[in-house]
């Protein structure tokens, strides 16, 4: 495959996904040799059809319909990019988690995933990042409702003590409405003893 059929394969990937999807080179594979799509990224980057986000990390950009200004992915479209490469799962974890789920307004700069997978820092733009950090603790992704894994996790990071009532009620509502039967008894066993008691009461 010469380099402008390579590139225009790698052209033809970009105008069927959707404005805002996150891509990696891996995803070009099927377009020709590792320096062809490495040069097929960069004109890609210079006629705006893609921007580098960081070291190995692409996104189609997704223009703000009011302003027209293009719009980074989410920190969390990225993670999950990264974890699809790497075939790793990862789960949010401390002030993002609570941010998730409601319990903080607060978005942090620095986001902390749990991964089965490799533990690594991506860092990008002014002070951010996200980082992998790897858990052996494999009950950590048993939880079948990703909603319960969250609540878990969250209460974790607020503590036995720290924890308010406003925050247990807001979590065992979310639970309640989104969690099926089934599922919670399966994913409250894997909860610490604290934990399951006050889901339980």
């Amino acid at each position: 495959m010469g380099a402008n059929s390579s590139y225009m394969a790698m052209y033809n990937i970009i105008e069927q996904a959707k404005e805002g999807t996150v891509l990696v080179p891996d995803d070009f594979t099927t377009c020709g040799t590792p320096d062809a799509v490495r040069s097929g990224l960069s004109r890609l980057c210079r006629n705006g059809k893609l921007h580098r986000f960081a070291k190995g990390i692409y996104y189609i950009p997704l223009y703000d319909k009011w302003d027209g200004t293009p719009r980074e992915p989410s920190l969390d479209a990225i993670a999950h990019k990264i974890a699809q490469r790497d075939n790793a799962r990862i789960i949010p974890t401390g002030a993002y988690a609570l941010n998730r789920l409601g319990l903080s307004t607060q978005v942090p700069a620095n986001i902390v995933y749990i991964t089965d997978g490799s533990a690594r820092q991506v860092k990008f733009g002014e002070g951010r990042s996200i980082t992998f950090r790897h858990s052996n603790n494999l009950g950590n992704f048993a939880y079948q409702s990703k909603l319960m894994q969250l609540a878990v996790l969250s209460m974790r990071e607020i503590g036995e003590n720290a924890i308010t009532e406003a925050q247990i009620g807001k979590i065992k509502s979310m639970i309640t409405e989104h969690v099926s039967e089934e599922d919670f008894k399966h994913d409250i066993v894997l909860a610490p003893t604290w934990v399951k008691t006050i889901l339980q009461r």
